[in-house]
């Protein structure tokens, strides 16, 4: 693909937001943004997780996988390095920073089954990145989906919850939220997207 990585990384934050324009990652998204400190922790883990991976990833496809002519178990191979980076990441966290450990919970090991770590190291592949598109486009789409997330969270920590009809508490008025934070970041599509 011809577009600078720098081009690339802006775009991955605000015109492609792998969020808030492919609604990737909402799980964790939905769940963790009750609070804007673990919104913080997970948003800085799932940067970290992301980057990396991708370019794990894209080290794996084009020195191992095409070389060898198994592009096929790209799937397997994608989600084993992903699950092997959070596993690691977990122990480094649980033994450096166990408050943050402890807030994140359960949330840490969603990061191997967030999907929007998948779809970055798939976009990457379909896209045809080079390493450093890639990292980039990774990196940005990690701050896109940590800015996204605090976003909800600040927003949820102001809402006054008896305010919201019983039937959209939680979840519903999330993905109100969630749904109108989207159409403005439509507005930025005009500037440039990466398809």
């Amino acid at each position: 693909m011809d577009i600078s990585a720098f081009v690339l990384f802006w775009a991955a934050i605000f015109t492609s937001n792998i969020l808030l324009t492919n609604f990737l990652g909402m799980c964790s998204y939905l769940s963790v943004s009750r609070e804007l400190e673990s919104s913080l922790g997970l948003g800085t883990a799932v940067i970290f997780v992301l980057t990396v991976t991708a370019a794990l990833n894209w080290l794996v496809y084009n020195y191992i996988l095409v070389p060898f002519e198994i592009v096929y178990l790209q799937y397997i191979v994608f989600i084993i390095v992903i699950a092997a980076f959070v596993q690691f990441l977990e122990l480094l966290i649980e033994r450096y920073a166990p408050a943050l450990y402890y807030t994140l919970g359960i949330f840490l090991p969603l990061i191997t089954v967030n999907c929007a770590i998948f779809g970055v190291s798939l976009f990457m592949i379909i896209r045809n990145y080079s390493f450093i598109q890639s990292v980039a486009f990774a990196a940005g789409s990690g701050i896109g989906w940590l800015l996204a997330i605090l976003m909800l969270a600040g927003i949820r920590r102001k809402l006054k919850e008896k305010l919201v009809p019983v039937g959209l508490r939680g979840a519903g008025i999330s993905l109100i939220i969630t749904g109108i934070m989207a159409l403005g970041f439509v507005g930025f599509s005009g500037i440039v997207q990466i398809q």
